[in-house]
C-alpha cells in the first residue's frame, strides 16, 4: 500500500491538510484539490489510486463528480464525505458508484482505517467456494452472482461481501463490528452506520426473494429464510 497516491477533494483546507497528514504518515502520497472539475482533472493525469471526495464543492458537487467517472467506466476507489447524517445522502452516493462513505466531522484515525480497507478490499483475491441457497436466493461467490428464484439481483460489490457474510452465517445474529471486520476488512469501528446504510440497501435489492434480513435489536443483525 505505501506510496500509493491518495486525492483529497475538499474545499476547506483544514479537512485536506489534517488528512494529508495522517495519511502521510502511513507512507501514501497526497494531492489536494477544492473543486469538482480539478477533481475530475486530476484524475485523469494523476491516476489516483483512492479519492477522498467531498460532497458539497464548487463547480461540480460530489455526486456529479463520482457520476462522471463511473459514466466513463473510471474505477478509481471512492471514499465520500457527507456533511450530514443523512442516510439519503449515503445511498445516492452508493448508488452512483462510490466505495463507501464517512459522516463529517471524521476522526482522522478513521478516515485512514477507511482508506486502508477500501484499498485492501480492491486488492484481496476474489471469493471462492460453493453457491449457497437460502430459500430460493443463491448466491454465487465464483461468478459473483445473486438469484433470487431465476432472476439475477443486480448488487454492488460491497453490497455482495454483505450479503456473502450473511448468507455464510445465516441464522446467526452478527454484531455491526463483526461484519465490518468480515465483510469491509475494518478495524476501527468509530462509526458503525455504514453497517445500518448498506442494510437497508441490500434489503431492498433481495426484497423479491423469501429472504430477510432481521434486525436484532441490541445485536446487530442476521439472515432467515
Amino acid at each position: 500500500m505505501s506510496g500509493q497516491l491518495i486525492l483529497l477533494v475538499d474545499d476547506e483546507p483544514h479537512i485536506t491538510e489534517l488528512a494529508a497528514l495522517y495519511l502521510e504518515q502511513e507512507g501514501y502520497r497526497t494531492k489536494a484539490v477544492t473543486d469538482g472539475k480539478a477533481a475530475l482533472e486530476a484524475v485523469e493525469q494523476r491516476s489516483p489510486a483512492l479519492m477522498v471526495l467531498d460532497v458539497m464543492l464548487p463547480e461540480l458537487d460530489g455526486f456529479e463528480v463520482c457520476r462522471r467517472l463511473r459514466a466513463e467506466g473510471n474505477p478509481v476507489l471512492i471514499l465520500m464525505l457527507t456533511a450530514r447524517d443523512d442516510d439519503i445522502d449515503k445511498i445516492v452516493g452508493l448508488e452512483i458508484g462510490a466505495d463507501d462513505y464517512l459522516t463529517k466531522p471524521f476522526n482522522p484515525r478513521e478516515l485512514v482505517a477507511r482508506v486502508k480497507a477500501i484499498l485492501r478490499r480492491a486488492e484481496r483475491p476474489a471469493l471462492a467456494g460453493e453457491p449457497i441457497t437460502v430459500g430460493n436466493l443463491t448466491i454465487d461467490p465464483g461468478r459473483r452472482e445473486v438469484k433470487a428464484g431465476e432472476e439475477l439481483v443486480d448488487l454492488r460489490t460491497q453490497e455482495f461481501d454483505l450479503l456473502y457474510i450473511l448468507m455464510q452465517n445465516r441464522g446467526m445474529a452478527l454484531t455491526r463490528e463483526k461484519l465490518l471486520s468480515l465483510a469491509w476488512g475494518y478495524d476501527y469501528y468509530g462509526q458503525s452506520r455504514t453497517v445500518d446504510v448498506h442494510i437497508a440497501h441490500l434489503r431492498k435489492h433481495i426484497a423479491p426473494s423469501a429472504v430477510k434480513i432481521e434486525t436484532v435489536t441490541g445485536v446487530g443483525y442476521k439472515l432467515v429464510g
